[in-house]
């Protein structure tokens, strides 16, 4: 993705007019040296060697590019940057419905599932508060806000599944358990940055809405990124019966959209892991304005020595 580029003083870029007049200048030169009439060479003339006529268009041109480079700095440029967050709170939402116990995923989505959730639990910047929210036919908020890693992983691996799936209420019930997460010392006043990393294999089946809680997560600021756990030929059996238990995009998606977050997708516990440091990158950082002048007056600079060179070399005479 390219970076976001805006500048302070965009009425400065004005002065990039004159780029195309100082170009239709020079090719009107060049073309007059090449149409207008020819003269005969003097014997010192003959004797020196020829310029060549790249060396003078790389001259201008470089010349040309400083000028737009110096003017580009004059202008104030800014530009997005990732820089890592001093704290957030990401709350962790488990599918724990029937489907899986898939074995679709090796062992089974559920056993992989909760290894992934707690690799993340590593990935995460250590001042990061998690939270632990678990859904199947209800949503429970299983560990606050904390920073005690050793309870996030020992409550991850303890979960159970159960009938059912009310994502909307795990929505829901993450976003209010932010409200249990600690200030931050330094801004005691300011709500500290957070997001909803939820995984899951179905559609809602139960609750509230998930398209509506994604959008109440989206008023709040906060994103949700969900992750598609398992294939569309995942199955469980229930009473001896086999019943398929695809994967649904569509609705995970729908609900990453609706909330600002990014939706992605896993099938295997390699994926997952991936899936999983995309994640912690994504909220360990954020995006922040900074000038970056200097690098326009470096290009510039560079620019400038290149048709300076040129120039000389086209100056020169050797024996």
């Amino acid at each position: 993705m390219v970076p976001l580029l805006e500048f302070m003083a965009p009425a400065r870029l004005w002065g990039l007019l004159l780029v195309p007049v100082l170009v239709a200048v020079y090719l009107a030169f060049v073309v007059s040296r090449r149409v207008g009439p020819r003269r005969d060479k003097s014997p010192l003339e003959r004797m020196l060697p020829q310029q060549a006529a790249w060396k003078r268009h790389l001259a201008v041109g470089a010349a040309v590019l400083s000028l737009v480079s110096i003017n580009g700095a004059w202008a104030m440029p800014m530009s997005q940057i990732d820089v890592p967050r001093d704290r957030a709170t990401v709350v962790v939402a488990l599918d724990v419905s029937r489907s899986m116990m898939a074995t679709d995923v090796s062992p089974d989505r559920i056993t992989a599932a909760k290894q992934g959730a707690v690799e993340f639990v590593d990935m995460v910047p250590e001042r990061f508060n998690l939270a632990l929210v678990s859904f199947a036919g209800t949503a429970n908020l299983v560990v606050p806000p904390s920073t005690d890693r050793a309870a996030m992983k020992n409550a991850i691996e303890a979960l159970e599944v159960a009938p059912a799936t009310a994502t909307g209420d795990a929505i829901y019930t993450a976003l209010e358990s932010l409200s249990l997460a600690p200030a931050d010392p330094d801004n005691p006043d300011e709500p500290v940055p957070a997001a909803i990393v939820l995984l899951s294999d179905g559609q809602r089946t139960i609750g509230r809405d998930a398209i509506e809680a994604a959008k109440a997560a989206k008023e709040q600021n906060v994103p949700v990124y969900t992750i598609a756990y398992g294939t569309q030929g995942g199955y469980v059996m229930d009473g001896g019966v086999r019943q398929p238990v695809p994967v649904n995009h569509s609705e995970l998606d729908k609900i990453a959209r609706a909330s600002g977050g990014q939706k992605f997708s896993a099938a295997t516990p390699q994926e997952l892991e991936q899936v999983y440091k995309t994640i912690a990158q994504s909220v360990g950082t954020e995006k922040v304005n900074v000038e970056i002048t200097w690098m326009f007056v470096g290009v510039a600079a560079g620019l400038g020595l290149l048709a300076a060179l040129a120039m000389i070399s086209l100056a020169a005479r050797w024996p």
